[in-house]
């Protein structure tokens, strides 16, 4: 049975209960997640599918229920200040949002919800990685995605979608590919008086089930301006993008309570700002916050994106340091990061705004001795797609303590002058020279 049109609320509440009760009685269960970067993009792509499915399964649905999950814990959504600032605008708090705390603990994770009583869709990635990755890998059975197809979802997912397409945001390929069942169970609802009896008596039925509309298009369109900078970022911008910002706007501009106040210039610099707010983490928070790895062959690759510059990490790893040693803080902090994820090769990619205004990006990147000739060869192979500048200790950019500090260890930064190409683009480059 398909789940009744309700708000966003009301169906992350019912997927969560749902989904205890299953993993209870060992029940199946379809789950859609995002990359464990768990971003802007991963949110919003895994609730607008699995909301709209619910509403709309297809007859041969391994179960009618998707339920939205979160590729981290519960404990790091204060991660994410950017969550806070969006979630308000669905009526949702990010307490309400399901994360992987909401799965068996992981020594029991295969036995307690079974591999063969699951059914995984992915959306913004296409390869699950990690501990579910290894139990679940085969149970994956769609996916839509914007990055570089890894060949490891199966061409036969019917009635799951297989779209792996170039976009700026994954977001919007979901939007495209639900939008006719939004539209029916939207139009649906609207002829049955949805909204009858369920604690919306100030306002029409029309009119409630517009205003669950527009909060879930808010979630949706949040993502695809973030990721294409308000539709500015000319190379990252398709026309499924474009397509996707009209679509969502009409579905706020439909609701009378929301088009009031709607503005997307000033929605789009809210959440901007909200994303960028990171003086208050720990260093170490600000590297995982926004962070994926890979595995290939025997060494592991980790990529994180931070929202300042390297300077910015730098003197923070100094004002957190709590004695002075004959190490720089930064690289202390840099070592444990790397120790703590078994990493042979590490990358930061930063996004900033020079003083003058302009955008700019930096390229950080250190290995161990095992990922040294794998550098070598990213910078060869590299360096002029990137436009990589190296930075010096005179550069204005740069600074004497990022630079190598151990004969062992490979370093250097960079000014990236390609400034459209961001870790969708960077990290297939670093993984093909790991090979």
């Amino acid at each position: 049975m398909a789940f009744p049109r309700n708000s966003l609320r009301a169906f992350l509440a019912h997927a969560r209960l749902s989904l205890a009760t299953a993993i209870q009685r060992s029940q199946k269960v379809t789950l859609v997640i995002g990359n464990e970067s768990a971003d802007l993009d991963s949110l919003t792509s895994s609730l607008l599918y699995a909301y709209i499915r619910s509403l709309s399964p297809p007859e041969s649905a391994f179960t009618p229920l998707y339920i939205p999950i979160l590729n981290i814990p519960s404990s790091d959504l204060r991660l994410r200040p950017e969550y806070t600032a969006l979630c308000h605008h669905a009526n949702i708090t990010p307490s309400h949002l399901i994360t992987l705390s909401d799965l068996p603990p992981l020594p029991q994770l295969r036995q307690t919800l079974k591999p063969e009583n699951t059914r995984w869709i992915l959306v913004d990635h296409n390869n699950i990685h990690g501990a579910l990755g290894s139990i679940y890998s085969a149970r994956v059975h769609g996916v839509i995605d914007h990055h570089e197809d890894e060949q490891t979802v199966p061409h036969a997912t019917d009635p799951e979608p297989r779209i792996i397409q170039k976009c700026g945001s994954c977001t919007s390929l979901v939007v495209r590919y639900c939008r006719p069942a939004w539209d029916a169970s939207s139009s649906s609802a609207l002829s049955s008086g949805a909204a009858h009896g369920q604690g919306e008596s100030a306002i029409d039925d029309s009119a409630v089930v517009e205003t669950w509309d527009a909060q879930v298009a808010k979630m949706a369109l949040a993502s695809v301006l973030i990721d294409t900078a308000d539709l500015t970022a000319g190379d990252k911008v398709e026309v499924v993008d474009r397509e996707a910002v009209e679509y969502l706007e009409a579905k706020i501009m439909m609701s009378a309570r929301e088009a009031r106040t709607w503005e997307r210039g000033s929605f789009y610099e809210e959440i901007d700002r909200a994303k960028r707010d990171i003086g208050s983490l720990q260093l170490r928070d600000v590297l995982r916050k926004d962070y994926k790895a890979w595995r290939e062959g025997e060494k592991e690759l980790g990529i994180s994106s931070v929202v300042k510059p390297l300077q910015f990490l730098v003197q923070k790893a100094k004002v957190e340091a709590s004695d002075q040693t004959e190490r720089e803080p930064f690289d202390q902090a840099i070592d444990s990061f790397m120790n703590e994820r078994h990493l042979a090769v590490y990358a930061i990619m930063t996004t900033s705004t020079t003083s003058s205004g302009h955008f700019q990006r930096e390229l950080f990147l250190q290995t161990r001795p095992d990922g040294t000739s794998a550098a070598e060869r990213f910078v060869d192979q590299a360096s002029s797609a990137l436009g990589l500048e190296a930075l010096n200790p005179s550069s204005d950019h740069s600074d004497h303590r990022l630079r190598p500090v151990h004969s062992q260890t490979y370093r250097q930064i960079w000014l990236q002058k390609e400034v459209g190409k961001s870790r969708k683009q960077v990290a297939p480059l670093l993984r093909m020279a790991m090979r």
